[in-house]
């Protein structure tokens, strides 16, 4: 198990450029086993829940090509069927959470996939019955094997159906999307995820073959054809990394120009940090952040006090909620962090009340942040990391924080960061690992 050592407490400088976005390259790497053509994929993140499902495709048959650093060419021209029985493909389902998307694909073009209960972060339940609803109102037909094997099989193709998801999963919405756009006759998915991943997962579809409508909303309508063709696809920054390197300039009082943020797909993300107090100017698709002593927390009209919460697209991805809480710790003012969709997810404010900061963990959902406006910083311990993104929000306090700090266990922001040690190394950041 792998260890950061970070010594805190020096302002970084400098410009950073985001890695492709790992939410979107779980859907788009498994929609390649749609088609038997050539698919070729760039802005690929070089991160260990990408490379895990590169090497799960791969080992399923797929051919894969390296052309470049973040670019790959695929092929699904002889897809083994046989490997989902091995005991191989159970464990590498296991280990990650993203497998659970090339269920859709296989069930429409081959007919039957088979999954354990995908991995993942622990942060609270995760069900995956919007995928299997879903999947069986196309006319797959579900099979159970204790608490944690699935089986789905069609009868002949699959069949378009009318849907209005429970929830608006972002995974699940791309399960069905694949399965339904090879599917006869037309689909209707409404209460869809329309988080740019699944309009990125759209275009490139659309540019295959496939026939969609409603692409940005929450109505998709999917006229089914017989077969896909290849295409060329690439993909987003990463939304998690800027709002990361947001709260980092904020928190450690640096200056930071992230590089090529496609800032029109970010959503809410800029807004809710300017909440926070901090600055932050486009400069063309660059977002530069300002040194900054100071940021406070605006308050409602009223004077009460500011909630940032958690909400399907277009409000804010709950993945920053962990930034966002992180960076409140030095500001001034209070805000109330109200994390709706896990409640394992605020479990880290232990490690950030250790290094002094002043939280209230109200319930697993919701923690208070009483901002301690840089007067006081915080001061470094040793810690675990739990997840991916509290992993991050605690390295970003731990380069705010005077002393040193070790946080044990960084392979869980290996799975979603880039060379996140080599990259804020390059800013002046003081990071080893261990």
């Amino acid at each position: 198990m792998a260890s950061f050592e970070v010594i805190g407490g020096n302002p970084l400088k400098g410009e950073i450029v985001p890695q492709g976005a790992k939410n979107e390259a779980l859907q788009i790497l498994c929609a390649v086993l749609l088609t038997s053509e050539p698919v070729t994929i760039s802005n690929i993140p070089d991160i260990r829940d990408v490379n895990k499902l590169i090497e799960l495709l791969r080992d399923m048959g797929v051919k894969v090509g390296k052309l470049a650093s973040d670019t790959y060419r695929f092929q699904a021209d002889d897809v083994h069927l046989s490997y989902l029985d091995t005991p191989e493909f159970v464990a590498q389902g296991r280990a990650l959470r993203g497998s659970v998307m090339i269920l859709g694909p296989m069930l429409a073009r081959f007919g039957k996939c088979q999954l354990p209960k995908p991995g993942g972060d622990k942060i609270g339940r995760r069900p995956l019955d919007t995928h299997f609803v879903g999947l069986e109102k196309l006319g797959g037909k579900l099979t159970l094997e204790g608490l944690d094997f699935y089986r789905i099989n069609a009868d002949g193709r699959l069949r378009g159906a009318h849907m209005l998801l429970e929830e608006a999963s972002v995974t699940g919405t791309a399960n069905i999307l694949m399965a339904a756009v090879l599917a006869e006759g037309t689909t209707t998915i409404y209460n869809a995820a329309c988080e740019p991943y699944v309009q990125q997962l759209c275009k490139m579809l659309v540019r295959m073959g496939a026939r969609i409508t409603g692409i940005g909303s929450n109505l998709l309508t999917i006229e089914g054809v017989e077969s896909l063709g290849g295409t060329e696809h690439r993909m987003l920054p990463d939304m998690i990394e800027i709002g990361s390197f947001i709260g980092l300039a904020a928190m450690t009082g640096s200056e930071i120009t992230i590089k090529d943020c496609q800032i029109q797909e970010l959503g809410v993300i800029p807004d809710t940090f300017r909440k926070l107090g901090i600055q932050l100017e486009f400069r063309g698709d660059d977002i530069y952040i300002p040194a900054q002593d100071r940021y406070q927390i605006a308050t409602y009209l009223d004077g009460s006090i500011l909630t940032v919460s958690d909400h399907t697209w277009p409000g804010l991805t709950p993945d920053l909620l962990s930034i966002v809480l992180v960076v409140a710790t030095q500001a001034k003012g209070t805000v109330l962090i109200h994390q709706k969709m896990f409640e394992s997810r605020l479990f880290f404010v232990d490690k950030l009340i250790d290094m002094g900061a002043q939280i209230i963990l109200c319930d697993p959902h919701r923690a208070t942040v009483i901002g301690l406006n840089k007067r006081t910083r915080l001061h470094g311990i040793t810690m675990t990391s739990p997840d991916i993104r509290a992993g991050v929000a605690l390295l970003i306090a731990a380069l705010s924080a005077d002393g040193r700090s070790i946080i044990e266990n960084v392979e869980q922001i290996d799975r979603g960061y880039q060379y996140i040690d080599k990259r804020l190394t390059s800013l002046g950041a003081q990071i080893r690992r261990l």
